[in-house]
């Protein structure tokens, strides 16, 4: 049996860093996590090619050698999810489909021939076997949530590491929180489900087999949302870690409460953790109620990032214009906030009603859904704002080229360098980490008008704090692809 899993192409966003991977000699920023999963519950026995349409081409001849087709997308997927159905449907193939867009909308995919709606774990095996009877159904639905401790570990043999920046890997899936706007909750529950400590690092294990090193993406949810699980989980991966002489280096996204609990702290930074990413989202409580972000009003956020700074992680963080309750001044308002919390990295998006998330059925109640989400949150809304919509859409993208104009978002580096107190361990430079650098001093160096500011940078980080000196160059060279999708906009 021959099985073909493919990834669509993710179009250009602020998030897939297309602009840098040429600085670095890679192909995507990740690879797709979910199909690796995926094609290790599949029979052993069968043949499995992975077709990662960011990295490489999908040929009809791919297409030809399949018996069943798996593919797995996200929203802002769609369009290049249909091109590939298109193509696959010409030859009369066999599609069975998943993940989040799937998940979402599976009502628009009536080309497909299977979906599976949820996770896989549980549904999958089920599919198998009715498709070996000749009796497989259309929808494959699961009522609540696998336990992940029966997830296998993903295939790594599927794809070529070195064509990705990070690799990804998850300990845990769900979110205690409930923000309105999140479709986590629906995707994956409140209720964090964790793997076990040893299962994860047989998992990292085998990505160390496979002579991955560097950086790794832990794509949980909330990696703390169970903080009695992940603290042990830490304390497995610090040993680990010391007796390998810290092959990876760790980035992930957690709530805003992890920087009141000094012990996990702690553990992440002696774990050789390096960035975390947090939902700040508004400077405006009544912004933060309205979505109930409840956990963020009860954090000074400027204390709790420089605090996250001191043990060595820097703090990347999603902000949102278009709630009802955002001032006619929000924008100055979040340039203000992102500037004087030192968030280089920033992402700073547009409201939208994701499908079946609480604020798609409250807007749908109010009349007020004009569309469906692209998963696209820079360039459009599908849903009347309080604000005059044009002029929201005019002053967002200026907020854009503001801060990533050189004075902002170079100023942002400074502020976030004087507070950062790097921990990062086994860093070994690489053929990769020379190019880049040199890249750097010939594109933002001297080819930018952003050179003052870039040198500037490098000199004063050299002098006077020396070891964030590798921090200071990839925040100036993530910055050159940031400025580019601001003028895209």
């Amino acid at each position: 049996m021959n099985i073909l899993l493919i990834y669509p192409e993710t179009p250009g966003t602020f998030w897939n860093f297309k602009h840098i991977l040429k600085f670095i000699g890679r192909k995507a920023a990740f690879p797709p996590l979910g199909l690796l999963t995926v094609a290790s519950i599949l029979p052993s026995e069968w043949n499995k090619k992975l077709i990662d349409l960011n990295v490489s081409q999908l040929t009809d001849e791919d297409i030809t050698w399949a018996d069943l087709i798996l593919i797995s997308a996200m929203i802002i997927q769609e369009v290049s999810a249909n091109k590939v159905i298109a193509r696959c449907r010409k030859q009369n193939k066999i599609i069975l489909a998943g993940g989040p867009l799937f998940t979402a909308l599976p009502e628009k995919f009536s080309e497909v021939d299977h979906i599976i709606i949820g996770e896989a774990e549980n549904t999958l095996p089920q599919f198998i076997d009715d498709w070996k009877k000749g009796q497989a159904k259309k929808i494959y639905r699961f009522q609540g949530w696998p336990d992940i401790l029966t997830s296998p570990a993903p295939l790594w043999s599927l794809i070529r590491l070195r064509d990705y920046v990070t690799i990804t890997v998850q300990f845990s899936r769900g979110c205690p929180f409930d923000c309105e706007f999140c479709d986590i909750v629906v995707l994956n529950g409140r209720k964090p489900r964790t793997k076990s400590a040893e299962q994860f690092i047989s998992e990292l294990e085998g990505l160390y087999q496979a002579d991955w090193r560097g950086a790794v993406f832990i794509a949980d949810d909330n990696l703390i949302g169970n903080k009695n699980q992940v603290k042990s989980m830490l304390r497995a991966l610090i040993t680990w870690q010391e007796k390998r002489n810290f092959p990876f280096s760790f980035l992930t996204q957690t709530s805003v409460n992890l920087a009141d609990d000094d012990e996990l702290l702690d553990l992440m930074s002696r774990a050789n953790f390096f960035k975390v990413f947090l939902g700040l989202e508004s400077p405006n409580d009544s912004s933060l109620e309205e979505c109930h972000k409840n956990q963020n009003l009860k954090s000074d956020i400027a204390a709790s990032v420089k605090k996250i700074h001191r043990y060595g992680m820097q703090v990347m963080a999603g902000f949102i214009i278009g709630f009802d309750h955002d001032p006619d001044d929000i924008f100055e308002q979040q340039k203000s906030f992102i500037e004087s919390l030192g968030i280089s990295v920033a992402m700073i998006g547009l409201l939208t009603a994701l499908p079946e998330t609480r604020l798609f059925k409250r807007l749908k109640q109010e009349g007020r859904l004009t569309g469906e989400s692209s998963g696209e949150n820079t360039n459009n809304i599908n849903f009347i704002p309080k604000m005059d919509k044009e002029l929201m859409l005019k002053k967002y993208r200026e907020l854009i080229k503001k801060l990533y104009g050189a004075r902002s978002y170079y100023g942002r580096i400074d502020t976030f360098i004087k507070d950062y107190h790097p921990t990062l361990k086994g860093k070994r430079i690489s053929y990769q980490d020379i190019k880049a650098l040199l890249m750097s001093m010939l594109l933002i160096g001297i080819f930018s008008s952003a050179a003052y500011h870039y040198w500037k940078l490098l000199i004063k980080t050299l002098l006077l704090k020396p070891r964030a000196l590798s921090a200071a160059v990839e925040l100036a060279i993530q910055g050159y692809h940031f400025k580019r999708m601001a003028w895209s906009l």
